[in-house]
Formats: C-alpha cells, structure tokens, sequence
C-alpha cells in the first residue's frame, strides 16, 4: 500500500481529534466543584516572557508549535481547558487555535472575504477583536468586514451583525453598519459589546439581535460624560469587570475608560508617568482580574501595564529589550494569573508568568520577528518616481540625530532617508495591508507619516497633495473639527495598498524617510536592494582617541606615541568617520554600518584574541534611542547651529549589534608594558573598507 492513503488518514484524524477541542468543549463551570477564592493581585510582580507558539516568521503554517506560523495573531482568548484562539488576520484571515499541548490548527476560514459557513468554508477580512459567552461560542470583530460573526461550537460561522460596509446605522443585526470594529467583550446575559473603533462608539448587541449605540457621540474626542456627550478616540479593545461594568482601551485618547450600564462614561485617573503624562500610549488590550485590577497591552511601549484601581500602576513586561514585543495585541488572563499575549507583527503568542526567583536574568524566549522574517517585496523600488529609477540616499540606518534643542545626541536615526522634492507624490514599494490600529500619525507637522504593513513612510502629507487636500477618502479617512478644518487623516486597520498607490505628498522634510521593520525591530532598509543603487565609495576615518573616565581624552604622546598608563581603570576607544555613497553630493555624510578593533604588537602582529578584528557595532537593526548616547561620544551630530555637516565619533569599546547594546572598556592593565597599535575597522552596508586614520600608536607604561 502506498503512503500517501495513511498520511491523509493521519492528518484527518489529527484534524478532527483538534477540531474536537473546539467543538466539545464542555460549558465553563459545568460539573466542576466549586474553587476556592483565588488570592489577591500582588503588585508589581517581576515577569519573565515565555514563548507559546510561532516561529517568528510571517506565513501560515499548523501543526506544531515551534514550527507553526502566524501572520498578523490579533485578538486573544483563553478556555478553562488552557486552549488558544486567536484571531489570525493580515493575508492568513482566519481563526487558528492553539491547544494546551501546544499544536496549532485552524478553526475557521481560508481567504480574505465575507462569507458564512462552516469552519474553512467561511471567510473573513481582518479578525481582530475575540469574545467567548457561557456556551463556548466564539465571537469575532471581523473588522474589514464592517461585522460581528459568531462560530458556534460546532464551528458554524455565521454573521450576528451588520451589513458588511463601513457606516454607523442601529436596528437589527442584518441592517445595522459599523465602521472597523476592533473589539468585542460578552456579558452573561448574553449581550454582546463593540468597540466600534472608526465611529468612535461603544456598540451593544442585544440577545434579540438589535444593534444600539451604548455610548459615545460619533466624533472623535476626549470627553466624559452622559451616553449622548461622551466621546472616545479609536477604542479598540474591552473587557467586563466582575461588577458587569464595561472597560475600554480608548487607544489614541491613551486612557483607560469606564462605560456604566445606562451609558454614562469616566475615565480612569492614572498616577503620571515621565514629564507627568500618562504612563499609556498606543492602550489596545485588556484584561481584568477578579479582584478590579487591569492589565493593559501597550502596543507604542511593547509591552503590559498593570493598573490598580487607585491609579498606580506599573510596567510588568517590556521594559527591557530582551521582553519588548514589537506590537502586543490580544490578551487574556489565566487562572493562575499569568497572561497570555499575542506579539502581532513578531507572528508569535507569548505567555507573562512570574519570574522564577532563582533565575536572574529572567528566562526569557524568542521575541519580536525573526531574523530570517522575510522582507517585503518590493522589486527594488523607490518610493517616488521614476520608481526604477536611482534617488539620491541622505540618511541610513543608526545615524545620531540630535533635538533641535541643543541636544546634540538625543536620538537615533530609524530608517533610510530618500532626497526629493517637496509636493512630490511619495509612493507604495509594495502591496501592503495597514494592521496597526492607528496608523498615521503627526498631522500637518515635519514627522508626519503612515505605516503599511512592515513598512513605514515618514515626513509626508499623508494622503494628502501638495495642497494639502484629501486624495482618497475611500482608504484615507479624513476626520474634521468643529470648525470645519480638516485635523488629521485616518487609516483603518485592514485597508489595502499595491504598488504604485499614492500615499501623500513630500513636506517641507524634502525627504521620504522609509523604516522596515515594526518599531523596535527596524531593520537596515538598504537590504531592499534599491534599483540603481550603488556604493563604490569607501568609508573615511578621520581620528581615533581614547577616553579616560572624565571624559577627557587622552594627549600625552612621545616618540609618535600616544601615552597610557597601566594604572588607568578602563578607557573608551572612540573613533570618528563618515561615509558617502556614489553621486551623493560632495557635503553629504553619512553613517557607517560597521565598525570595529584590533589590537597589534610593536612588529604589527596581531595579538591573542585579536586575529580577527573585534566588530563591535553593527547596525542591522535599530538599538533603542536610550542608547544613543552609549553608542556615539560626546561632539557627535550636529554640533554648531547652521551646520550641514554630522559628526559620527563612534564609542568602539561598546557593543552594538541586533539591536542590542552592551557597555565595555578597553582594561590598560590587561596589557603588558610595550608598545602597541590600535587599528580601527569600518566598513558601509555595501563591504567597502574604510579609508584614512586607521592606526594609532600607543606606548603602554
């Protein structure tokens, strides 16, 4: 017998021994002896960040975990019997499940559209928000579908409300319109709520199938106050409390909201965090506990708050990079108090439990995306005409940038920066779905911008001309005030671009800035291999110094010798250089990719440990702006107002690499009495080696 009957007979009965889980999942609570009480919420509790599922590369894979694959894993819930769904959108547009022992498999759809049906045979468009109620159906925000649909436990899909185009209408469930709703929380009564992100309403959904409006006034804004008069700004996730009360993530008001049974709305006061605001940016989960206490995934800060019903607060997960999640989205709370947290654009599903006391650091997993995620297709393209054509390169990857306040060292640069003229119309690279919730941001100011899928394009009018008027209305929402003017532009989570489409116009930047890679996790977009791009130019050294622990660097020279002391505690090695690539214009510098030392005897032989050169600083991908200073040495960037010339002094005894840093010393001690030479390393994206002051001479006394 061949083997092809006994695989398929393996992988049906693997598929229904899965879809079982689904389906005869016993009703929470059924034949189960009462519990005890679970204990209080203690405080602050230190995390470590656990990986569930996923392998980090963006796709659609079942079957076992570790190798599994997500594409955009969104909304989150938990049963009783430790089984995951998630809500799996981008291209996968799906319901996926992972079950306790840890395989993945697919609970329903199979292509983006809007149809019921059962398990595969339905589809959906951009899962997002998900809910179960006491019977054990699945409720899903199908948020590009403008709809609510149900998943029976027998895996029926069908659609509870709404017509499936973008509106604000009530009435019953068929005729009712939504506008992208994100998120969906039920109550035991069976009503189910929405967060009716781009009408900016809270939605209910009565038992009988009748769509009202809860609470909010359609226009977006911050505002407590009576059902009618309240207003919100993006909500996008809810939770109910043990009280039955209605909790919302009110995502771009960065605020916690309340939403009382007859409507009425307050907003959660936070302690403040840094320069007094509030400790939430991009709020866009939430779960409860038993006892009032809220965690919250921040989807800006890439991690979880948890939030005291005083107002306290503090981060749990996130503040390290070894737990930053590239963009935390649904999450749900287990019985035993840890948490379960979708990572959307690192295509994993992590678990935040406590972490083990004899574990420092905590043991944490594989975060954000994959090294070998692949990059988006662009064919090489520029993001302006002639798309196939050569653009003049003006900034890369890693370059310090300073904040126009005197700061010279404030901040690091996130992407490559494409001269071009202002009012010129940037365009799409590639095909890209928008995932984030809110994905424009800095109305009308120089870092105005959007993101589409892993990409993002910076300094723009965005979906604007050069006039500033709205180009398409039907992708790019334009929200006006009061007085008519127009404030800002939207963009809904789920809308598609190709390549070529328009997404704004050049502001007075004269600049496209373009980031790859989910914040974070941005990679060197110089790896998108541009049409017509070309570096032939090699890297210039100018200088190279050692620091002492003042700050001060060393001078003391005899016989062409820089003098050093044994006796000195740890020196910096600090070396300055820039980089050009071809038909740059004679005054532009840029940063370099790699740098690194190597340490020579009196004869120019290396010595042990150093055969090779000591590549300490790579910028394939972003290190954190908090770096900034750890990686560059004072009188980097531009130091003199007016000045068109950046200085890169480069700190060597540093690491940088993978976005991580870690802080070093070059040890004089280490070394014995001799003569030596310090020979610097660089090179740009490109391999070409850097030229000029390579070698300096030091006598060790």
């Amino acid at each position: 017998m061949s083997r092809k009957p006994w695989i398929l007979l393996a992988v049906g009965v693997t598929a229904l021994a899965l879809a079982a889980t689904f389906v005869f999942e016993p009703r929470p609570g059924a034949l189960l002896a009462p519990k005890p009480a679970p204990p209080p919420t203690a405080f602050g509790w230190s995390s470590q960040v656990e990986w569930i599922a996923g392998d980090g590369v963006r796709g659609l894979r079942n079957g076992a975990k570790a190798q599994a694959r997500f594409d955009d894993p969104y909304g989150l819930v938990r049963t009783g019997d430790g089984t995951l769904y998630i809500a799996d959108a981008g291209d996968n547009n799906r319901i996926r499940m992972v079950t306790a022992d840890g395989r993945v498999a697919t609970v329903a759809g199979s292509k983006e559209g809007f149809v019921d049906g059962s398990g595969l045979s339905a589809a959906f468009d951009t899962p997002s928000g998900l809910a179960l109620d006491g019977d054990g159906n699945l409720y899903v925000a199908d948020t590009g579908n403008h709809a609510i649909r149900k998943i029976s436990r027998q895996g029926v899909v069908s659609t509870l409300a709404g017509d499936g185009t973008p509106g604000y209408r009530d009435g019953p469930g068929a005729q009712a319109q939504f506008d992208g709703p994100m998120g969906v929380a039920v109550s035991r009564r069976g009503r189910v709520f929405v967060a009716d992100t781009y009408n900016d309403r809270i939605r209910v959904i009565e038992p009988d199938g009748s769509v009202g409006t809860l609470a909010g006034n359609g226009r977006p804004g911050f505002a407590d106050g009576a059902a009618a008069i309240a207003q919100f700004d993006t909500p996008t996730a809810l939770a109910l409390d043990a009280r039955g009360v209605l909790w919302v993530a009110d995502t771009r008001n960065k605020a916690l909201r309340r939403v009382e049974p007859d409507g009425d709305v307050a907003t959660l006061a936070l302690a403040p965090g840094e320069l007094n605001q509030s400790p939430l940016v991009r709020p866009a989960a939430l779960a409860i506990t038993h006892d009032g206490w809220f965690y919250v995934a921040d989807q800006a800060l890439g991690g979880v708050l948890q939030i005291r019903p005083d107002g306290q607060w503090a981060l749990i997960s996130g503040g390290t990079q070894d737990q930053r999640l590239s963009r935390p989205a649904g999450l749900a709370l287990a019985g035993d108090g840890s948490l379960y947290l979708n990572d959307a654009n690192g295509h994993r599903v992590h678990r935040i439990a406590t972490a083990a006391p004899a574990v420092a650091p905590p043991a944490n997993g594989p975060v954000g995306p994959a090294a070998d995620d692949p990059l988006p297709d662009t064919a090489g393209r520029w993001p302006l005409k002639p798309q196939d054509g050569w653009h003049e390169v003006v900034g890369t990857l890693g370059e310090v940038r300073g904040d126009g306040r005197g700061e010279s060292r404030h901040h690091l640069h996130g992407g490559l920066d494409i001269r071009g003229d202002i009012g010129q119309p940037v365009l799409a690279i590639a095909d890209a779905k928008v995932s984030a919730p809110v994905a424009s941001w800095g109305f009308g100011g120089l870092g105005e911008g959007a993101e589409l899928g892993r990409l993002a394009y910076i300094h723009m009018r965005v979906g604007r001309n050069a006039q500033g008027e709205p180009l398409d209305t039907d992708r790019f929402q334009p929200v006006y005030g009061d007085d008519g003017a127009l404030e800002r532009m939207r963009l809904r989570r789920g809308t598609r671009f190709a390549v070529g489409d328009t997404l704004g116009t050049i502001n007075p930047m004269a600049h496209v800035h373009l980031s790859l890679g989910p914040s974070g996790f941005e990679r060197n977009a110089i790896a998108l291999d541009f049409v017509g791009y070309a570096d032939h130019v090699p890297p210039r050294l100018e200088r190279i110094e050692l620091i002492d622990a003042l700050g001060q660097p060393l001078k003391d020279k005899r016989e062409g010798r820089l003098i050093v002391s044994r006796a000195l505690s740890g020196l910096q090695i600090v070396a300055e250089g820039w980089d050009q690539v071809d038909d740059n214009l004679p005054r532009r510098r840029l940063g370099l990719y790699a740098l690194g030392y190597q340490w020579l005897d009196a004869q120019g032989a290396p010595l042990p440990g150093y055969e090779s050169p000591r590549m300490n600083i790579e910028f394939d991908r972003l290190p954190p702006d908090d770096a900034t200073q750890t990686i560059y040495a004072p009188g980097s960037g531009i130091t003199v107002h007016g000045s068109a010339i950046t200085r890169f002094r480069y700190v060597l005894s540093n690491a940088v690499r993978g976005g991580r840093v870690n802080e070093g010393l070059w040890l004089p001690g280490e070394f014995a009495a001799g003569d030596y030479t310090l020979r610097v390393v660089a090179r740009d994206y490109s391999g070409n080696e850097a030229v000029g002051r390579r070698d300096l001479a030091i006598r060790v006394q």
